[in-house]
């Protein structure tokens, strides 16, 4: 049986959805009514500060796919402490791609490398995904898409190999169900890196009508940032955005082509399918 942390999530559900119909799923959620169950798919109501809703979930687990989402909190023990005691197998981390960028220490990221090592001496199998970020971030612009036709961000020509989340989640679910993958950490990009102002100029090609880019100030994304996470997570951000303009994320890796025998998705094939997230139709 194979557990799947984060199951509404961007990555969790599509591993849900994505693992082969043989394999018995369970899924761990504060809120059972936003995953969908069924057929072999059970989803079963938890919380990472619960401990007695963590021993339930991992009964019978063999194999977990590990997400947490609070800086600097304590989810990762929590779950790598019953994942032990459950008698777990494997557990499938994602982490992320700064983790290996030696100039990286901003917050997000010494909890990243924190939690990766939690696990690595939990005497638990363990795989690491270290995704770049996210293609599917960029729906954050998506209610000024379709209000006024414009995307602001923060160093708008600055390079990122983002992914997407559909990929990160078929290396998981490889890792889930396949031999092979113990001890390993794994790099995950998009085939080349783009810049916002070149995703702006996609998406406007998707979406059939013209985008405007508008550059956002330092103080503007703090602002916008500030409105979204806590202050010590934006400020993290910022950082980030920083490493990103010095050119620390435009590396492309082929960690995923090799695993799974065909090119990363592009950010214009990623774009293709959410059209529906940009014009509201």
């Amino acid at each position: 049986m194979v557990l799947v942390t984060g199951g509404s999530g961007t990555v969790g559900g599509e591993v849900v959805r994505r693992l082969p119909a043989g394999v018995e799923v369970r899924v761990l959620a504060r809120d059972p009514a936003r995953v969908a169950a069924g057929g072999r798919v059970r989803v079963v109501r938890g919380d990472y500060g619960d401990a007695a809703s963590l021993r339930a979930a991992l009964r019978g687990v063999r194999r977990a796919f590990l997400v947490t989402t609070v800086v600097g909190g304590d989810q990762d023990a929590c779950f790598v402490r019953a994942a032990a005691d459950a008698g777990v197998e494997h557990v499938v981390k994602l982490s992320a791609a700064a983790v290996e960028d030696a100039g990286a220490d901003d917050l997000i990221t010494r909890w990243q490398r924190e939690s990766e090592e939690l696990l690595r001496s939990s005497g638990l199998a363990w795989t690491l995904l270290r995704p770049r970020s996210f293609m599917s971030n960029s729906l954050a612009w998506a209610a000024e898409v379709r209000a006024e036709g414009v995307v602001r961000e923060l160093f708008g020509a600055s390079l990122n190999a983002c992914v997407d989340p559909g990929d990160v989640a078929e290396v998981a679910v490889r890792a889930l169900t396949g031999p092979g993958h113990a001890g390993r950490a794994y790099v995950l990009t998009g085939p080349e890196a783009v810049s916002a102002v070149q995703r702006t100029a996609r998406l406007s090609c998707v979406l059939g009508r013209p985008l405007r880019f508008e550059e956002l100030g330092w103080e503007e994304a703090r602002a916008r940032w500030g409105r979204r996470y806590p202050p010590a997570v934006g400020e993290a951000l910022l950082r980030s955005a920083v490493r990103q303009r010095e050119g620390a994320k435009a590396g492309v890796d082929g960690t995923f082509a090799r695993l799974v025998g065909r090119p990363a998705r592009s950010f214009g094939q990623w774009a293709a399918d959410h059209v529906a997230g940009f014009s509201g139709r």
